[in-house]
């Protein structure tokens, strides 16, 4: 009997036995391996996470109880368990479910949850309006992947401590972000599941005194002195000092034990933190020796573990290999990522030069700050980190980086569309915020060759803060570079119909586009900007004398770009050129492949080339 095609919710969870629970457990390692073999996901974490998946969901129910992720990729488990097996064929795929919870698909989603710890914060005011508006439902916090390294858990832990709303915190620790987890948080985790079973302790002693004539009045009398006797036996002051009742640790992976601790949690009443200890890749043998791989990974062959499709080099790669060499030469250059030195390509930089290394876990703010203080002492600091996540460092940027006019680069991974993860993953935002900064230069190169020569101006020649930006994977159709220094705009094509100006390998699109404009006799003319910021308008004004359309094209947000600006500077420069603007809209892009995403929101090759011969048809 196949137990998983009967679940659709907590009632069904609720009427299996230990034994039906166990099955259960084991069935769903089995599906998520083979179908995210098929599809490409976030295997790892959720491996991990199944007994302790199952156990909440037997505890609670989600549709009405508020289950809050954080770093919501360990959430798989929590859809198939409500609902949405049949739709797993279409995982992370366009028009399919989305790989993070995401509440638009399911009630039983309470949340978004695509970036890092902000659960506590979401969790506590969810339980402040239940408490207000007079409902009755539970509310629990899911940390997971290093999600205790960032520093704003500890702001909701303090205020939900102070609040004394009921709330369940629950910290998945597999010692894991997507990397392995570095800094003093993970030391005091280690130390609490290495030390002896406090609540096994404390167990038996109630029950001893239970059994003494005056035993009650005796354990009230020692409260304080088995406060310092749990202290010394366990080191939990960092959560209850802070007012937060602490249970575990405790095996993640003993179903029957974690319904029985959930359920204690719960009926506590109280802010609690439940400390499970959990095996990253749990059940799989090739994601539990490879479990940085296995995080996030394509399709992949589910008896071997081996990855399917061709090897070809990536932009991260490029730049793991650059600063490398940089790093050989200047005993002052150093790299600094958040927990992501495997997905920024700093592996072999971090064994090369560990003492050059800084992983500061998922502490992007941190991150920034430190770059400024190591720069203003006179080291070269490399900044690693995706775009989507360099939002969260928006105020150091301005604040400890560029308004002292500080010599530190920024190497914006991810930048752009990154397909499969969706909304909470795109790096469409960075162009407008890294060009507010002040004196910031921001530069965008459109293949891997360019990369390294960018990022070796920016470390050797630029004095100033520098942001490079390269989109996730590797070369598109335009490999060669024409890239120089000294300019900021590279001129592909020469036409005299009409002229397309992009930046990024989105150049690729533009390219495509101008070769089907020729097949109906259409002359375009392809630029592109590699320096987005200061722009270098008088010699784009140059390149586009006597061109009458200009089509913009833009992987960013509506208004995120440099459109506006370069329209308004052509105004002046060029007053005959009329200027259209293609991007992204104003909507959250959704997950999908790139070449879907850019289909839907008219980046195609064939929109660029609908939208030239439009504006021509107007002009004559």
């Amino acid at each position: 009997m196949n137990i998983l095609q009967t679940i659709h919710g907590h009632d069904d969870l609720v009427r299996l036995t230990d034994g039906e629970r166990k099955q259960l457990c084991g069935e769903i390692r089995e599906f998520l391996v083979s179908h995210v073999a098929q599809t490409g996901g976030h295997l790892a974490s959720n491996l991990g996470a199944v007994e302790l998946t199952v156990a909440i969901e037997t505890v609670y129910n989600t549709i009405q109880d508020r289950l809050v992720f954080d770093v919501g990729h360990q959430s798989y488990v929590h859809k198939l368990l409500t609902g949405r097996q049949a739709d797993f064929g279409r995982l992370r795929q366009f028009g399919g479910i989305a790989g993070f919870p995401k509440p638009g698909e399911s009630d039983a989603d309470a949340f978004v949850a695509g970036h890092a710890s902000s659960s506590v914060s979401i969790a506590l005011g969810m339980a402040r309006a239940r408490t207000l508006l007079r409902k009755n439902y539970d509310v629990v916090a899911l940390l997971g992947d290093g999600a205790a390294t960032g520093g704003m858990i500890y702001e909701g832990l303090n205020d939900a401590a102070e609040s004394r709303e009921p709330l369940v915190i629950i910290l998945n620790d597999n010692e894991m972000s997507i990397d392995r987890n570095v800094g003093g948080m993970a030391k005091h985790l280690y130390r609490l599941r290495t030390a002896k079973n406090y609540l096994g302790a404390k167990k038996r002693y109630r029950i001893a005194l239970s059994r003494i004539p005056g035993g009650k009045a005796v354990y009230r009398i020692t409260k304080k002195l088995k406060d310092r006797i749990k202290r010394f036996l366990l080191p939990t002051t960092i959560f209850e000092n802070m007012g937060i009742q602490y249970l575990g640790p405790v095996n993640g992976h003993d179903l029957p034990g974690l319904i029985s601790l959930l359920q204690t949690a719960r009926d506590r009443k109280a802010p609690v933190l439940v400390h499970v200890v959990t095996k990253k890749g749990c059940g799989y043998a090739p994601a539990e020796s490879e479990p940085a791989r296995f995080h996030g990974i394509g399709k992949f062959d589910p008896a071997t573990g081996s990855s399917l499709g061709g090897k070809k080099v990536t932009f991260s790669e490029t730049f793991g290999k650059t600063l490398e060499a940089l790093a050989e030469e200047d005993p002052r250059v150093c790299a600094i990522t958040a927990a992501m030195p495997g997905g920024t390509g700093l592996l072999d930089f971090q064994k090369k030069y560990p003492q050059r290394t800084f992983d500061v876990g998922i502490a992007e703010e941190h991150a920034v700050s430190m770059a400024g203080g190591l720069a203003k002492q006179g080291m070269v600091p490399v900044v690693a980190l995706y775009s989507t996540f360099l939002q969260r460092a928006y105020d150091q940027i301005l604040q400890d980086i560029a308004m002292l006019k500080l010599h530190a680069v920024l190497a914006v991974d991810r930048a752009g569309l990154v397909g499969e993860d969706g909304e909470t993953h795109h790096g469409v935002y960075d162009v407008a915020f890294l060009r507010h900064a002040p004196g910031m230069t921001v530069l965008a190169p459109a293949s891997c060759t360019e990369l390294s020569q960018m990022l070796t101006w920016a470390v050797k020649e630029c004095d100033g803060p520098v942001a490079v930006r390269y989109p996730r994977g590797g070369d598109g159709t335009y490999t060669d570079s024409g890239w120089k220094a000294e300019s900021g705009v590279v001129c592909h094509r020469t036409g005299r119909d009409g002229a397309i100006l992009t930046h990024g390998t989105l150049v690729n699109n533009a390219l495509a586009a101008a070769d089907l404009l020729a097949e109906k006799g259409i002359s375009t003319t392809v630029l592109r900007l590699t320096r987005l910021n200061p722009l270098p308008m008088a010699e784009l004004a140059e390149a586009l004398a006597g061109h009458r359309q200009l089509i913009i094209t833009e992987e960013v947000f509506s208004g995120a770009g440099i459109a506006q600006q370069v329209s308004h500077g052509l105004r002046e420069a060029l007053p005959g050129c009329a200027v259209h603007c293609m991007d992204l809209g104003n909507e959250y892009v959704t997950h999908g492949s790139v070449a879907e995403l850019y289909r839907k929101h008219g980046l195609d090759a064939q929109s660029m080339a609908n939208t030239m011969e439009e504006v021509l048809k107007v002009e004559n």
